[in-house]
């Protein structure tokens, strides 16, 4: 059976690189029929933290990348791995090393002053001395010291290392904490993953993994290292970029949907399919169709896709999304105007839940058009025009058809054409220039509140 994971570190917020590894990872044991596991890898005992699991979690769930088994945390699992390099240390596949930081900090300055690579010199891979008193050792992996680590990467392609490039990697610190290195592998073989699909930071660590899965006599799992995210400039992927929480995303307007499939397209594809649902996607994933370049963010790409879930949104769903927005910003949402309907007019017309929320939000509470607004379109020449509006609203049966109709005897009667007094009414009502259809914004205002608001201008 196919078995993935994501591991993230909780040392801050689930960022896009992360999210996206999640979601490939997702989707391939989706498309298979397989297992998504769900693993913190928490044994950064300065920098993880509650909170940041919890952001992890939830920003998960906002996605909708729902995990089968986990969260399965590493501090939970320290016996584990303490038995596990026991056992390494039983086979001659590890041993203590007793070499202080400050001996190895002078060990690799003398390395580097040579003109060499720094690296562990390998001092008590197989000495004979008595361990010092008062020192508690690390252990460290016995690596093999010839011959080739060879794995066929499922993006990358065939990658071999030397073995002499490698040298004895800690397993364990002094403090019975295991390294990344010998966590990963040991959770990976324990759980059963049947591919690692990860981000190609981590190609390096992939045969210094394999050296110990096999010291372990586990069989390996298959490798998939995804390129990374630039921004538009080329350069790394950082907050500048917009490479911040996705929960910032939410909180910003964006859908989780419109998020899902933007992500899956950063550095995926299926022919030119710019856009499809979250089934599709399950359906078309493949590894081999992720492409080996860097995959560059594009705010403006994101904010089009996102237009484009609100638009084919139902109605009622991009209602409850814009009801907490509309509450903050003082509407009566439950007794005001008909949201959904609003909702309706307004959603073909905005790129996020925030700015739905903003030109929803004329609709329940009265926003006076600026100074400017009124100097331009409402002077002394449209007093005349406003009051006829207000006498001909009065007698108005209120429905759209009807305002429309309302609207055009007035412009008839005073022989201008109708943008002409749909423009300055516009501004009276809504406090803006750019609405919706003046009629339908006006029905679904209502007669009483429309009349009150033309009241502050006559």
């Amino acid at each position: 059976m196919i078995r993935t994971r994501f591991a993230p570190s909780p040392t801050g917020y689930l960022h896009i690189g992360g999210a996206r590894t999640a979601l490939f990872s997702w989707a391939y044991a989706r498309r298979h029929g397989g297992k998504f596991v769900l693993r913190i890898e928490d044994t950064d005992l300065e920098r993880s933290n509650t909170q940041s699991t919890q952001a992890i979690i939830d920003g998960m769930a906002w996605l909708g990348i729902d995990y089968d088994e986990g969260p399965f945390y590493q501090m939970q699992r320290l016996e584990r791995y303490r038995e596990a390099a026991e056992q390494l240390l039983r086979s001659g596949d590890a041993y203590h090393c007793y070499a202080s930081k400050n001996e190895l900090e002078i060990m690799r300055e003398q390395q580097r002053a040579a003109g060499l690579k720094p690296r562990y010199d390998g001092r008590w891979r197989d000495s004979k001395k008595t361990p010092p008193i008062g020192i508690k050792p690390v252990i460290r992996l016995k690596n093999p010291t010839s011959g080739n680590v060879v794995f066929n990467d499922l993006i990358k392609g065939p990658i071999t290392v030397t073995n002499a490039e490698l040298d004895d990697l800690v397993l364990m610190r002094a403090d019975g904490i295991p390294t990344y290195n010998f966590g990963v592998v040991l959770d990976d073989l324990d759980m059963g993953i049947s591919h690692v699909i990860r981000g190609d930071d981590h190609v390096n660590n992939t045969p210094r993994q394999i050296n110990i899965l096999m010291a372990l006599g586990g069989s390996l799992p298959q490798y998939a290292h995804v390129p990374m995210i630039l921004g538009t400039d080329g350069e790394r992927l950082s907050k500048r970029h917009s490479a911040v929480s996705v929960m910032q995303y939410q909180d910003e307007g964006y859908l989780p949907e419109a998020l899902i499939n933007y992500l899956a397209r950063l550095g995926w594809s299926h022919g030119n399919e710019e856009l499809f649902s979250r089934k599709q996607l399950i359906e078309w994933f493949d590894l081999e169709s992720i492409n080996c370049s860097p995959a560059r963010f594009n705010l403006e790409k994101l904010q089009w896709i996102n237009q484009h879930y609100l638009k084919i949104s139902n109605d009622a769903y991009l209602m409850q999304l814009v009801t907490p927005l509309l509450e903050k910003r003082g509407c009566n949402v439950i007794n005001g105007p008909d949201l959904k309907k609003i909702v309706n007019i307004i959603k073909e017309r905005v790129g996020t839940i925030m700015q739905l929320a903003d030109e929803s939000s004329y609709f329940f509470v009265y926003q006076q058009p600026s100074d400017e607004l009124k100097t331009q379109y409402l002077g002394i020449e449209t007093k005349a025009l406003t009051e006829d509006l207000k006498k001909i609203f009065a007698v108005t049966k209120w429905n759209r058809q009807a305002i429309h109709d309302a609207i055009k005897v007035i412009a008839s009667a005073h022989n201008i054409k109708l943008p002409k007094v749909a423009m300055p009414l516009r501004v009276m009502i809504t406090g803006r220039t750019q609405t919706p259809s003046i009629d339908s914004v006006l029905e679904l205002i209502g007669k009483e509140e429309v009349l009150k608001r033309i009241n502050f201008q006559v």
